[in-house]
């Protein structure tokens, strides 16, 4: 489950080049996970060809869309009181059109259009290919709605525009949906079941994005390492693949070559791993490739192994650590980050210390840490009752945060004195007089600006250090530029 829920980018609005023939005003805002945002681009992308150009002023424009998030409540209820905010501005503009994509969409369909008619539209993850239509629906005055979950969408066809980034880093998605049924997670009922896009596509991509100036890209599913192309079709359906098919498919480690191969001098991540499908040919293949970088998100959500089979996570402590092991083997500076869920229903105190006591083993770069709260939809709501007390969660959601920052703070020290090759993303936060950007590890490294400019590759020599962020002095650029 993909949970990079960035969130200073939420209700971000996307603006894209205007084209001087189109007429028409998109105003489109994102909630949720990359996945998200990058689906944003690729709705951006379908309706320019359709007479509509971007704007960041929600007065004007003909069409409104909120691209939404199911995973979180806070997120639902901050989308609803943007659709009020949005309705408010319809009365004085009722030719505008109010649209919700996403996972939330999905849900919420009878919700949002029947019940409180507070949307005209009402588009799921896979239908984006079908919004001209949806639209000229609304426009019509009918309700539109397309919420059906596709089988074989991967919008590898379609090249999502991407002007709103720092023009540095991008989202390469490579898989949609997932066959993983974690019992907390509403991913496989929003978006689908799991398939690939063809490898030939992703590495036409990778290369137009190095053609544009791009020096970095994540490739991006809820589950990357389960990627896996053999034609087309869902990956469950694999096994009943001609023996052709089986021999010529690729998988995560293929694809990650390939991408490697077509650009050496970019730098390549992705996002998220799933224990059970992180195998050893992925390792080596990171191993092997001095652009891929050396860091993995790796979700672990429980140290228990009785939450995680409650949780339906197909992976044991033990597992964990043997993966953690070869990892630290095969690459020892990787940078490992995790997800954690604590209070999870039936969550003991003794459960509780497991996880205390994974992390000591593994001692995380980072994490993103949460306390349980029930998501409609998914098999934990239907099954388990919410039963850990919220002065509870709290207390043991704290635990998790100061021992992460601990082990953040050992990880960033043991760069002290060490030169790492940073690429340079932005300005940094409090200092104009700093650039901003990451190691290969993804630890964010800060140092004057001299004469380096973003997107350079530059060798830092680490100086200082808080737990979240290196402090260091350019000493020239690195092989890379």
């Amino acid at each position: 489950m993909e949970k990079i829920i960035d969130e200073t980018k939420q209700g971000n609005s996307l603006v894209l080049e205007p084209k001087k023939e189109n007429g028409r005003k998109l105003f489109i805002e994102s909630y949720g996970c990359q996945m998200n945002f990058s689906d944003s681009e690729i709705v951006a992308s379908i309706l320019s060809k359709e007479g509509f150009n971007t704007t960041q002023n929600l007065e004007e424009a003909d069409l409104v869309l909120v691209n939404t998030c199911s995973i979180r409540e806070k997120a639902e209820q901050t989308v609803r009181k943007r659709l009020e905010k949005y309705n408010a501005v319809k009365r004085i503009n009722p030719g505008m059109k109010v649209g919700v994509l996403g996972c939330m969409a999905e849900r919420l369909k009878s919700k949002f259009l029947e019940e409180e008619k507070i949307v005209d539209l009402v588009v799921g993850p896979d239908a984006y290919k079908d919004l001209p239509n949806l639209i000229n629906e609304v426009e019509e005055g009918r309700n539109a709605m397309n919420v059906i979950l596709s089988k074989e969408e991967t919008y590898g066809d379609i090249s999502p525009v991407r002007l709103q980034s720092n023009g540095v880093s991008a989202f390469v998605s490579i898989t949609r949906g997932c066959d993983n049924m974690c019992t907390f997670c509403v991913v496989p009922f929003t978006r689908g079941r799991e398939r690939s896009r063809d490898p030939q596509s992703i590495v036409e991509e990778v290369n137009d994005l190095a053609a544009k100036g791009y020096k970095e890209i994540t490739l991006l599913g809820q589950n990357v390492d389960s990627y896996l192309w053999y034609g087309g079709g869902l990956k469950k359906d694999f096994k009943n693949a001609t023996e052709m098919q089986k021999a010529t498919a690729t998988n995560f480690a293929g694809l990650l070559k390939l991408v490697a191969e077509a650009q050496p001098k970019m730098r390549i991540r992705f996002s998220t791993s799933n224990p059970q499908d992180m195998t050893m040919d992925v390792i080596e293949a990171m191993a092997k490739y001095p652009n891929i970088c050396n860091y993995i998100h790796l979700p672990v959500q429980s140290g228990s192994d009785r939450i995680l089979q409650k949780m339906n996570r197909l992976h044991t402590r033990e597992e964990y650590f043997e993966l953690i092991d070869n990892i630290k083997k095969l690459i020892p500076d990787c940078g490992i980050s995790h997800d954690i869920i604590t209070g999870f229903p039936t969550e003991t105190e003794e459960d509780h210390k497991d996880t205390l006591s994974l992390m000591e083993y593994v001692k995380y770069d980072f994490g993103f840490m949460f306390a349980y709260s029930e998501r409609p939809g998914t098999m934990a709501a239907r099954k388990f009752e919410d039963d850990v007390p919220e002065a509870d969660k709290k207390r043991r959601l704290q635990e998790i945060v100061d021992l992460q920052q601990k082990h953040s703070r050992y990880n960033t020290e043991k760069f002290l004195g060490k030169t790492v090759e940073v690429l340079i993303e932005k300005e940094s936060k409090k200092s104009d007089a700093h650039w901003s950007g990451r190691n290969s590890q993804n630890t964010v490294v800060v140092f004057p600006k001299e004469n380096y400019k973003v997107g350079d590759f530059v060798n830092v020599k680490v100086e200082d250090c808080t737990s979240a962020t290196l402090i260091g002095t350019p000493v020239g650029y690195s092989d890379n530029n």
